[in-house]
């Protein structure tokens, strides 16, 4: 039984990470804004997996936030195995005509909240000598596209961020790995004309970091690149 944290794990690809390892009887820790969507979450996967899913509500595009929440984790005292940093925003529009201040937002929750977390926890993990850290970017990371603005420049941010940890953590068997999913079936795609069947479904991430996790210690998936079958929506 393993301890893993997951932000953004009320909803979309994180409650189905969150299912995913609870299913597999871990300790779930998942941290979001909407303190009732976080009840209800650790409500529902207890009940169905049996599974111990704790919850703290925070705002992690603040860092003193960010702290509050590693604090909360440092008081049950138990070793951190899995970081999954998958808290984010999209907010859509390009460099010359998105809202002001809209660069800073998504720089805060994007990247600064997998930063200041991933800082927080490590010093734990280094000593140990143990861990894996997955950082949820964006196939936004890998190629820009229009009215993707701030958002693709925040992702390629959380991508450098991956690579410099992956080397930097290797001295100290802790795995880095950087995912970059396609269009996935969340709320946000409600009330969008696109069929489900031309994205993906949150499990599919979630069986893709599940799966990378399991795999042996001298194992370390660097990427996952994932995408909808027939590509990109255009």
């Amino acid at each position: 039984m393993k301890n893993i944290v997951i932000t953004g794990g009320s909803k979309g690809m994180g409650k189905a990470m969150s299912a995913k390892f609870a299913a597999a009887k871990n300790n779930i820790f998942i941290c979001s804004r909407n303190e009732e969507e976080l009840r209800q979450s650790a409500t529902e996967l207890n009940e169905k997996y049996n599974s111990p899913v704790q919850y703290f509500s925070a705002d992690l595009s603040k860092k003193n936030e960010v702290l509050k929440f590693a604090e909360w984790l440092f008081k049950k005292n138990i070793p951190v195995d899995i970081l999954i940093n998958n808290a984010g925003q999209f907010v859509p529009g390009s460099v010359y005509n998105e809202a002001e201040g809209n660069l800073e937002q998504m720089m805060n929750i994007n990247l600064f909240s997998a930063y200041h977390l991933t800082r927080a926890l490590l010093p734990a993990m280094m000593e140990r000598r143990s861990g894996h850290i997955f950082n949820i970017c964006s196939i936004a990371a890998l190629k820009a596209y229009d009215n993707g603005g701030s958002y693709s420049i925040s992702k390629f941010a959380l991508m450098g961020f991956s690579k410099n940890l992956r080397e930097e953590m290797k001295p100290f068997n802790i795995k880095v790995t950087a995912v970059f999913p396609g269009a996935v079936f969340t709320s946000s795609w409600e009330g969008a004309d696109i069929s489900p069947s031309r994205i993906m479904e949150t499990e599919d991430i979630a069986e893709m970091i599940y799966t990378s996790s399991i795999l042996s210690p001298q194992a370390c998936v660097e990427d996952i690149v994932i995408r909808p079958l027939l590509g990109d929506l255009p």
